[in-house]
């Protein structure tokens, strides 16, 4: 270690031997990058081969009754309900409760 402390290098050989520590490093990532790409290929060409399918042939569109919808149907604890998502909205928000009014409100899906 001592023998590293005694020597004087000038700018050209530190520059060199800075030109050499990032050829290794940019060396090494190259590599990791062709490794993981190879990898990547395997691993998708290894799962694909497990799941072969045959083609099918294409079927008919099936024709659904349409159906009517529904009437609407009274909300139980409408103003429990309000509540509860106002204090949500109002959360998400970072703003009062008493910021939010509430429109409409209908029961979706």
């Amino acid at each position: 270690m001592a023998f590293f402390l005694d020597t004087n290098i000038g700018f050209g050989e530190s520059l060199a031997s800075s030109g050499i520590g990032f050829l290794i490093v940019f060396i090494g990532l190259v590599c990791l990058i062709a490794l993981v790409a190879l990898m990547g290929s395997v691993c998708t060409k290894v799962l694909n081969d497990g799941k072969k399918t045959e083609k099918k042939a294409p079927t008919a569109p099936v024709k659904t009754a349409s159906v009517a919808p529904a009437a609407p149907v009274a909300i139980a604890n409408r103003d429990e309900l309000v509540v509860a998502f106002s204090a949500a909205v109002a959360e998400e928000l970072g703003t009062d409760v008493s910021a939010i009014r509430v429109v409409s409100l209908k029961e979706i899906g």
